[in-house]
């Protein structure tokens, strides 16, 4: 009776922070489509996207206007808001398992840089790949960051072949930096062009539409799933490569799945909303601080709150100094920034 009871227990509190995070998710949404320059009612949105996805005749009681707000405006911005932050939440939960450093991220191992400087590229000369025609952006941007994670990679390994994890790290922000100055140097030549790649190197998910949700949502799958499912062999990871051998990791396949899976997720969400920083340096925090640092666990949650937490924050880029809009990118960065300060000086003083 007693260990039935325990189980019970057990369940009940493992299921307490999905509910908790989808319930918050599902409150960022409908927060998100309700809130801007023409405050729409939930029961009016609710009609718009169950006559669309059921076509019922719940259309007719709302206004074409509203209509076309919520289904071609803001419904897409809040749906690439979610992908984009679970996507860079989930890989900066994954990068720091897979480094055992709290401070990696898709950022500071030069991913994200890697995968900026692919799609400033195809921006810049305007590049269109035979055969994949739209989506040249993201393949050349997740193309790009997996070889710049390569690179930090092997450049890590010649300086120390145990590639500790501060030298990867520290190598990540040298290429980072290094490939930061050749976007620079791609602004300077830049003509007609200009505004449009500063403005999407400031992160916005403004004016996207459903086409970038389309372009989006295929790698956010894929790239999700291969870091999911390695959850088991991220704990392992956690202790040490030689422990995980011992426990039948394989250890090669795996890490390449994991590098695989979350350079999918960064170059994809960097190729649709540009660079949004510590969206994967503080959601993994948060969660493992609230959670724990079980990846089976940690990885889902970090998805789902990263996907909320982006959602609020677009939602206060764009209302706060209406009708202005900050980039998300500086949102993230005056929310994540002390968040972050304030996670190290507690670690330190305990």
């Amino acid at each position: 009776m007693q260990n039935l009871f325990t189980q019970k227990f057990s369940t009940t509190r493992t299921l307490v922070p999905y509910i908790i995070s989808f319930v918050l998710l599902i409150i960022a949404l409908f927060i998100g489509i309700s809130i801007g320059s023409v405050s729409i009612p939930i029961w009016k949105i609710l009609m718009v996207i169950m006559g669309k996805l059921f076509y019922s005749p719940f259309l007719e009681l709302v206004e074409p206007m509203l209509v076309n707000i919520i289904w071609n405006i803001r419904l897409p911005r809040v749906l690439l808001a979610m992908l984009v932050g679970a996507s860079l939440a989930l890989a900066g939960a994954a990068f720091q398992g897979f480094l055992k450093n709290p401070l990696a991220d898709p950022y500071t191992l030069g991913v994200s840089s890697g995968a900026a400087l692919g799609a400033v590229f195809v921006l810049f000369f305007g590049i269109s790949l035979p055969f994949v025609g739209k989506m040249t952006l993201p393949i050349v941007s997740i193309l790009v960051g997996f070889l710049t994670l390569l690179l930090v990679i092997s450049f890590a390994k010649v300086i120390h072949r145990q590639m500790s994890v501060e030298t990867i790290i520290l190598t990540g922000i040298i290429f980072s930096s290094f490939l930061g100055s050749l976007i620079s140097l791609m602004i300077a030549l830049t003509g007609e062009e200009l505004r449009q790649i500063i403005g999407w190197l400031m992160g916005s998910v403004s004016m996207r539409g459903w086409e970038y949700v389309k372009l989006q949502v295929p790698f956010f799958i894929i790239g999700t799933l291969f870091l999911l499912f390695n959850g088991r062999e991220l704990n392992a990871l956690s202790f040490g490569e030689e422990t995980a051998k011992h426990l039948g990791v394989n250890i090669q396949a795996r890490k390449l799945l994991i590098l695989v899976g979350a350079s999918l997720l960064t170059g994809s969400a960097v190729a649709v909303s540009g660079t949004i920083g510590f969206v994967g340096l503080v959601i993994p925090h948060l969660v493992r601080l609230l959670w724990g640092a079980d990846h089976k666990h940690l990885l889902p949650l970090a998805c789902i709150n990263g996907g909320a937490f982006l959602i609020l924050a677009d939602l206060v880029a764009r209302t706060i100094i209406a009708p202005t809009e900050i980039p998300i990118g500086v949102i993230t960065a005056l929310i994540g920034g002390p968040v972050f300060g304030i996670i190290l000086f507690k670690a330190r003083k305990v």
